[in-house]
């Protein structure tokens, strides 16, 4: 193990013979150590085995006396957590997403422009513009741009742009050119495709495809090649445990993303653990049901579940609404998959006993989501299932109740909360908004949550995310008090998120989550107490280190 300048006493195991089994025991103490184990919830230390499972979590000085011949490392000061596990997450987008330009937080469209100009410098002369990360709340306009915003400066360059949420794309002429020649239909006209919306004027595409419609432009777009998926993978999983995380729920992964991570598995190169949900009814789904849950030997890959969708995005107003959006009457958002079609998929999914997760935003995605569970699952809501129910960002009323009695999980992300908080209201108006980013409510109605980010939707960072969910406020403290602060969580509620209910969520709780005899060593070793500092200081935390089975996966400078 290499030596950490922030630990003393590595390297004083006993080498005699007597000795040789503990000398494969490590023993870390800390100022402090949090469990998010209810029956030991602090401790001083934790010591585990050559396997990376943890054999005991206590007193300093008792485990030291257990095991007098150990590796020693002692982190004073320091504070250790359980791993940190993003219930929500997309590995390959975020790689992607590290290796396209980036939009997030342009300030106008004139910002977009100079950072593509930038980005462009390292293209090949015939390549395609790829970007991602813009979000027109953020202009002073606040309306979707057009291919003629971008033509002028990439007239011949094909460019592709996907807003920040993942559930809209901007393109220019170059591109609705090359989309067009492929497509079955024209592009212009009223006609519109399922589960999408192309933006048009008179008829005519203006340049941005929401939903369902994106796959008109990503029909043309050249696909990544080998190298460059593999080169994604690894800057994804690198990001992750740099901020802390030892565990993602990676929400919408194909076959051939699969065997790529299966690859970095074998090869011993994933630095943490995947639950992989399958891309939708599709190849990966028809896998799991031909041969069976998946689970790789090592411990840090698995698919048993299966990612559905029901609406778009309340950025781009395809969340399905039961009324008007407020601000555009008329529109009540998009199905992005058909009743029928999402029904079915779920009762595939139930007959080959696989985890069923529906990404639902708007208030009628969301009921139709809990209709269709109702069904699917019967006399089954009351067995140990854990179907999920992704984001449940915008919840009627009456709704509230029926994740309890159905025995479903609310998967949130605090981050969307404090992202949306400037213009969810005006999307949603007065009444309706006071049953969004309810985590509270919910909570109080019986509702389990599991805690997550949607990256690269949002930072990779959990420290965002614990951050957002004690304080309710953006990364400069704004609101002061916090934004509708009555649905706060509790530093407590939110580490556990984050933690214990997030492995929970996977079905993981007797592997990961907790620090606690018999569970994988973990954990993250900070400078400060995420459970003593103020809120407003969470999203200051800082990574010492991150620990997965045991061993050091990052370590800070």
């Amino acid at each position: 193990m290499r030596r950490l300048a922030w630990l003393t006493g590595l390297g004083v195991g006993c080498v005699v013979v007597a000795g040789l089994a503990q000398a494969q025991v490590h023993v870390l103490t800390a100022e402090r150590v949090h469990t998010s184990d209810p029956a030991h919830p602090v401790a001083q230390a934790i010591a585990w085995d050559a396997q990376g499972r943890i054999l005991a979590v206590g007193d300093a000085d008792d485990l030291r006396t257990r095991y007098p011949d150990a590796r020693r490392m002692d982190a004073p000061g320091k504070t250790v957590i359980p791993g940190l596990i993003d219930a929500h997450g997309h590995v390959m987008g975020l790689g992607y997403a590290l290796m396209r330009a980036d939009l997030v937080d342009a300030r106008d469209k004139a910002e977009v422009i100079a950072r593509l100009r930038e980005y462009e410098k390292q293209l090949p002369a015939n390549a395609w513009l790829l970007g991602s990360g813009w979000d027109q709340n953020d202009w002073p306009e606040k309306a979707f741009p057009t291919a003629a915003d971008l033509d002028a400066a990439f007239p011949d360059r094909p460019v592709w742009l996907e807003r920040v949420d993942g559930h809209a794309g901007w393109t220019n002429s170059a591109a609705m050119r090359a989309a067009s020649a492929k497509a079955a239909r024209p592009l212009d006209g009223e006609w519109q495709p399922d589960g999408g919306r192309i933006e048009r004027a008179g008829g005519r595409p203006t340049g941005v495809f929401i939903d369902a419609a994106m796959s008109l432009v990503h029909a043309v777009v050249p696909a990544p090649d080998a190298a460059y998926r593999r080169r994604a993978l690894e800057k994804a999983t690198q990001a992750a445990v740099r901020n802390g995380l030892t565990g993602v729920h990676d929400m919408g992964v194909s076959r051939e993303d699969l065997a790529l991570m299966k690859q970095f598995a074998d090869e011993g190169r994933l630095p943490l653990r995947i639950d992989a949900y399958a891309d939708g009814d599709d190849a990966a789904l028809a896998d799991l049901c031909a041969g069976g849950l998946y689970r790789h030997a090592g411990g840090r890959l698995q698919m048993r579940g299966v990612k559905l969708y029901a609406d778009g995005a309340l950025g781009s107003r395809g969340a399905a609404l039961l009324e008007d959006y407020s601000d555009d009457p008329g529109n009540r958002g998009l199905l992005v998959t058909e009743p029928a079609a999402l029904e079915a998929a779920m009762r595939k999914a139930r007959g080959c006993g696989v985890q069923v997760a529906t990404h639902a935003i708007g208030d009628r995605g969301n009921r139709l989501v809990m209709d269709a569970y109702a069904r699917v699952l019967g006399d089954g809501a009351k067995t140990d299932h854990r179907w999920r129910v992704e984001h449940a960002q915008v919840v009627a009323p009456e709704e509230f109740p029926r994740f309890a009695a159905l025995g479903v999980i609310a998967s949130m992300q605090p981050t969307h909360a404090t992202s949306d908080m400037p213009w969810a209201q005006d999307r949603l108006g007065p009444t309706r908004i006071k049953g969004a980013y309810a985590w509270q409510r919910l909570q109080a109605s019986g509702a389990k949550l599991a805690l997550g980010s949607d990256f690269p939707v949002e930072s990779v960072d959990p420290r965002r995310g614990l951050h957002a969910a004690v304080t309710r406020q953006d990364g400069h403290d704004a609101p002061a008090g916090g934004w509708m602060p009555d649905q706060r969580l509790s530093a407590v509620e939110a580490l556990r998120g984050f933690t214990a209910d997030a492995a929970w969520a996977a079905h993981d709780e007797g592997e990961v989550g907790r620090l606690a005899p018999g569970l994988r060593a973990d954990f993250v070793v900070l400078d400060e107490d995420p459970l003593a500092v103020p809120g407003e200081q969470l999203d200051d935390l800082h990574v010492r280190s991150t620990w997965a089975d045991g061993k050091a996966v990052y370590e800070a400078e």
